[in-house]
């Protein structure tokens, strides 16, 4: 510790590890010079993984790192290393692996105890500091493992090597390949049906996470199929979660999880990553249900994002926005009591809000237990019932009363957002926004989107090392979530452009991916560029499947791979699509719901991704219906392009493009529905065009 009275994170750049700056504990950050010190000591090294958003994470910060005397055992006895997991995911992912194979669990915080060369032994996550409840406290353990590391050397050391062995072969899937063919998907679907909670929606029990892949492949075999099971479990997860407290009723955005099986207590951060992938699923199921609570949810999502989670000057999508203000509250900003209702409304607008959003003098929160989660307990009509109204005036009366609660709510002292731009994160926004000006006809979405990107481009990427996986302070490199999320928004925007710049950044980003990250041995791609510095103990080649939070980068990579070969042709595209897959094949059922993504690259792999391609003048109606119908249709990995004649002179069109355009007359208002190089003949009306586009599947399988 400084005569500042801080220690060495104060000048990082990650928050977290800045939030941690005035601790009595002497951190290091993760790299070589940790390392070093442990071995010149020969001290064991305590890890800790976590992240700014994550609650429990501050509670060990407040009970143990800011403890003196813990301080001074760890001081002592170990070389501490603080890691966050946002920062540093190819660090998180490999020690969650091996603590889990410890404990039984993973999680946030992340406490792994570590040789000097970094090869974990012992962890866990969350320890209180003192024993309770027949389990050992954090200071009892600090000193049983530092006792341990000094009289038991050699069996930690064994201990450790078989661990690092173990998890590395887990993480390699070096004897996962088969071939991959329609059964595959069949049961990845039936597993996740019967996983559905037929009662409050979603998968499983109590804690409920999002699965945002596993609906979008429900969707898309509901569409293929029309098996009406498929729709009622995606509508009853996505209304239970929209009525739900895991949702903002008041700002919009979805909250991470919720701790109960009807979605109504959440825990109360808000990630980017799940409402960029959430966004998508409600505008999907917009588009096949056309339920208003869909449409009206993604719209929701949006307002938050621009308001809260976005750098609306320069372009960027900020991380996330933290649960509490303090270790004393839980969701306190988001939460009300029924006085602080009272205090902000008039008594007719107080009732109302009562009534729609079971507020009451008892709430849900445990350590508040007159604080109420907002949810949606009744239906406008039936409030309107209870009250002697017209609907109508009751739903004018709870949106006036929202707009008070809002207002009030931003007068509170606000949880802490993370305006770190992360590129993969960053992408997987640009695509939804992109998906929303399609399907929402936004504009403002659309703009925003490709400002994003323009800044990813600009400040991110390099020609040596491809993207950066963050924008800003020390270059730190990205890893393949990174390059695969970033090339499959490149073609979003060039299919929502038609600007050749955008294609042609996409290609060039999964040409170095593949030259970087490839396995030419067993295929797939590994998390780290072969390039990438030294990472430690668990120096092991790692690739990633698993939807954990986000879509598996694997998958994504064979999606992104397989909509280039279409556009392009090229052969090596779709036979590194096909081996990616085939790599994880004889797996993938273990993982079930954690595995979606990979079902839908299946899908797109054996469908072939599809483009309509819509021509007419520019502001012709003829083609902007056949655009909006085109647009209106779900259908996973569907490109729609609008290709004007002055788009056509100016050479703004792929390899496969020039070949179909000859088709049609460029002037004149006609779709042509392209699947593998094979094309519908063109057509001019809206309504026969999304027949087509509902009947695919059949055509393609013949």
């Amino acid at each position: 510790m400084s005569e500042t009275n801080t220690n060495r994170l104060a000048g990082s750049a990650s928050s977290y590890l800045r939030s941690a700056a005035h601790q009595p504990i002497d951190w290091h950050e993760w790299g070589e010079d940790a390392f070093a010190r442990a071995r010149a000591e020969d001290k064991p090294i305590l890890l800790d993984i976590g992240a700014v958003w994550c609650h429990w994470c501050h509670v060990i910060d407040r009970e143990s790192y800011e403890n003196p005397e813990i301080a001074a055992i760890i001081n002592r006895e170990f070389i501490a290393v603080k890691v966050d997991r946002d920062e540093r995911p190819d660090v998180d992912a490999r020690y969650q692996s091996a603590i889990a194979a410890i404990s039984g669990q993973g999680g946030w915080p992340l406490t792994g105890f570590l040789t000097p060369d970094g090869k974990p032994f012992f962890g866990g996550t969350y320890f209180p500091p003192d024993d309770a409840m027949g389990r050992p406290g954090f200071r009892r353990i600090l000193v049983t493992i530092a006792d341990a590391y000094r009289t038991q050397r050699d069996k930690v050391e064994q201990s450790a090597a078989a661990l690092a062995e173990a998890v590395a072969k887990a993480e390699a899937f070096s004897d996962a390949k088969a071939k991959v063919d329609a059964r595959l998907v069949d049961e990845m679907v039936d597993a996740i049906v019967r996983s559905y909670d037929l009662r409050n929606g979603g998968f499983g029990r109590a804690p409920k996470f999002p699965h945002p892949a596993a609906l979008d492949l429900l969707l898309e075999r509901y569409q293929a199929t029309r098996e009406p099971h498929l729709r009622t479990v995606v509508e009853g997860t996505l209304e239970k979660m929209a009525l739900g407290g895991v949702y903002d009723q008041l700002a919009g955005g979805f909250h991470r999880y919720s701790v109960d099986e009807r979605w109504l207590v959440p825990h109360f951060e808000k990630m980017s990553y799940d409402n960029s992938e959430l966004l998508k699923n409600y505008l999907h199921a917009w588009q096949v249900t056309q339920n208003s609570l869909f449409r009206e949810t993604a719209e929701g999502i949006i307002g938050w994002v621009n308001e809260v989670l976005s750098d609306q000057s320069r372009g960027g999508f900020y991380t996330s926005q933290d649960a509490d203000v303090s270790l004393d509250d839980d969701g306190d900003y988001f939460t009300w009591t029924l006085d602080e209702v009272n205090r902000v409304l008039p008594p007719h607008e107080a009732r109302a809000i009562e009534l729609y959003y079971d507020v009451q003098a008892q709430g849900e929160m445990h350590h508040n237990p007159a604080k109420n989660v907002l949810w949606v307990a009744r239906t406008s009509a039936e409030v309107a019932q209870q009250l002697g109204k017209m609907e109508s005036d009751v739903r004018l009366l709870l949106a006036s009363a929202r707009g008070k609660m809002l207002a009030a709510r931003s007068g509170r002292p606000t949880p802490f957002v993370d305006t770190t731009l992360y590129t993969g994160w960053n992408a997987m926004f640009v695509s939804a926004f992109l998906e929303a000006a399609r399907v929402l006809q936004r504009n403002d979405c659309r703009d925003f989107a490709l400002k994003t990107l323009d800044r990813l481009l600009s400040e991110a990427w390099d020609d040596a090392h491809g993207f950066a996986h963050r924008l800003g302070g020390p270059r730190l490199d990205g890893v393949l979530d990174d390059q695969v999320f970033a090339a499959s928004a490149l073609l979003d925007a060039y299919e929502a452009t038609l600007d050749r710049r955008y294609f042609d950044f996409a290609e060039r980003t999964m040409k170095w991916t593949l030259e970087k990250f490839w396995d030419e041995q067993h295929g797939g791609f590994f998390d780290r560029s072969r390039d990438a510095a030294p990472l430690g103990g668990l120096d092991l080649r790692r690739k990633p499947l698993q939807d954990s939070p986000t879509p598996g980068a694997n998958s994504i990579a064979a999606i992104v791979l397989g909509r280039l070969h279409g556009y392009t042709g090229n052969a090596l595209y779709g036979d590194r699509a096909l081996w990616t897959l085939e790599t994880f094949a004889s797996v993938v059922p273990q993982f079930g719901l954690f595995a979606a993504s990979f079902g839908l690259a299946a899908l797109l792999h054996a469908r072939h991704p599809m483009q309509v391609v819509v021509t007419g003048a520019a502001g012709d109606p003829a083609a902007k219906k056949l655009e909006d119908a085109a647009a209106a249709t779900y259908r996973f990995g569907k490109a729609v392009l609008r290709v004007t004649p002055v788009q056509v002179a100016a050479g703004a069109l792929v390899p496969a493009l020039q070949q179909t355009i000859p088709q049609l007359r460029g002037d004149v208002a006609q779709a042509l529905v392209c699947v593998n190089a094979s094309c519908l003949p063109p057509i001019t009306d809206a309504e026969q065009l999304s027949a087509a586009l509902d009947n695919i599947d059949a055509r393609s399988a013949n």
